[in-house]
């Protein structure tokens, strides 16, 4: 029994019982087994029944065609008897004429009226007539061939006997057929129990894991769809657990890099309040140091936040914004890494090239590969920035990047030992990388001609811009009558 949901609506709202999957599969094997028993019971007694049913008939037709043809019977005595008065006394027998008259009365005696199969018989119209008649509540199959001279011979056998054994094969069937519905309900049982013995192990092992949250992989046994089950389970497991390695790497690297600003901003906060607190004061040079380092530790904490919240959006692009010019945006990132980076060269080659996407992002993509450019070139160094096809590739003359940090470039909080000494919190390329993929781009990473490093953004799009949309068509005018003005709530939303 399931409680309702309590999110749906109240009409909606109502128990449910639902049947466990062995017992769904017990009752699904039985009634399909008493189906199999119910239809070959049937067809059995159906068949037995119409071979009984054609014996007779067979055997009161040659009965009846062979007293008919046979002589009349001469005594000592001098009496004559015909034939079909010495025939057995399990079966009536009489004479009918082509009046419908009988000869004896013994068919009258036990109700039996002769009809209109029997009187053509005796006319000669049909050779043989059978039927089954009813009288005085028995059943009894007639048989009449001709016996010439408008006359026939009917012969009338009860069906008691016939009924009796039919009767006793239902019985039989029946009793058979519910043992045997029986034994498959066992069976049944048994082959859902043992059968289903895989998914409850899998379910207990599931939920030990949710309880425990321990993300240990489950043993798979065999190759069955519970083996592909217990293998999915598993790929799901350590999906999760490496976005939890990956969640704790991120916390545990976070404040790590925050310990650093909030302990500068702490000693210094501690240093103007002891000198206020003994009433001394610094001088006007160290206490603006102090006020400086304090802004500085102030702004890299704040861009240190502002890449924390860039990165925790970790989810694919679901609105497409605009189409952007990636050389305008390349315009704009280097005007503002310019300001930073008065003493540095930027030469730039781009051709224009156009791009679906989100355009605060995509900026803060390049400008934080051009902000690596920067940072790692020389006071008088040029950075050189290419634009083609949708590749963006920016060379710096700096020291270059080792072959060990090369696949590490990207990663969160990584920096290599050089780096560690420089201002910055090792989350710019891995910004770079995040934009890229919710972009279906991609990034890579190797040495400059000139000796530095190369950085490459791709992002798939196209040379020239696509056609505008047009603007939709205005409704046309009703010319049903004068036009409405607008009502109150239109004039509102015009406002």
């Amino acid at each position: 029994m399931s409680a309702p949901d309590q999110t749906l609506p109240r009409e909606d709202r109502r128990w449910h019982y639902r049947r466990s999957l062995a017992s769904r599969v017990t009752l699904l094997t039985t009634i399909a087994v008493g189906l199999a028993v119910a239809f070959v019971a049937l067809g059995a007694y159906v068949t037995v029944r119409m071979q009984m049913q054609s014996t007779l008939d067979q055997s009161l037709v040659e009965r009846a065609r062979s007293t008919a043809s046979a002589p009349t019977l001469t005594f000592t005595s001098g009496e004559e008897v015909p034939a079909w008065a010495l025939v057995a006394t399990d079966v009536r027998i009489a004479l009918v004429n082509s009046a419908g008259d009988t000869n004896p009365k013994i068919l009258d005696e036990t109700g039996l009226r002769p009809a209109e199969p029997e009187i053509a018989v005796a006319r000669g119209e049909e050779s043989t007539s059978i039927r089954t008649v009813r009288a005085d509540g028995e059943a009894y199959r007639m048989v009449a061939v001709n016996y010439g001279d408008g006359v026939a011979l009917v012969l009338a056998q009860s069906l008691d006997s016939q009924q009796q054994v039919l009767s006793r094969l239902g019985v039989v069937m029946l009793l058979f057929g519910v043992a045997g519905v029986i034994a498959a309900s066992m069976a049944g049982w048994m082959v859902a129990i043992n059968g289903l013995r895989p998914v409850r192990v899998l379910t207990s092992r599931v939920e030990r894991i949710a309880r425990t949250e321990d993300l240990t992989p489950i043993p798979v046994e065999g190759a069955d769809e519970v083996a592909r089950l217990a293998t999915a389970f598993n790929q799901l497991l350590r999906a999760v657990s490496a976005s939890r390695d990956l969640q704790r790497q991120l916390v545990a690297d976070a404040g790590h890099e925050l310990r650093t600003p909030l302990t500068s901003m702490r000693t210094n906060i501690d240093l103007l309040a002891q000198a206020d607190a003994a009433g001394a004061t610094l001088p006007p040079g160290a206490r603006a140091e102090v006020l400086d380092d304090l802004r500085a530790q102030m702004e890299e904490l704040t861009t240190l936040i502002g890449d924390l919240v860039e990165l925790a959006r970790d989810e694919p692009l679901q609105h497409v914004v605009e189409t952007v010019d990636l050389s305008e945006i390349l315009d704009h990132a280097i005007a503002r890494v310019r300001r930073r980076a008065p003493g540095v060269v930027f030469e730039v080659h781009a051709d224009p090239w156009y791009v679906v996407g989100e355009a605060a992002g995509l900026e803060r993509a390049v400008t934080n590969l051009l902000d690596n450019a920067a940072k790692w070139s020389p006071p008088d160094g040029t950075v050189r920035i290419t634009l083609e096809r949708g590749t963006l590739t920016v060379d710096d003359e700096g020291p270059g990047i080792d072959e060990v940090d090369m696949p590490h470039v990207f990663d969160r909080f990584y920096r290599s030992e050089e780096s560690r000494s420089m201002p910055g919190s090792g989350l710019g390329l891995s910004i770079v990388r995040q934009v890229a993929g919710r972009h279906s781009g991609s990034v890579a990473a190797d040495r400059s001609p000139a000796g530095g490093a190369r950085l490459l953004l791709s992002l798939p799009g196209n040379p020239t811009p696509p056609p505008p949309t047009p603007p939709p068509a205005p409704p046309a005018a009703s010319s049903s009558g004068p036009d409405v003005p607008p009502t109150r709530t239109t004039q509102e939303n015009l406002r």
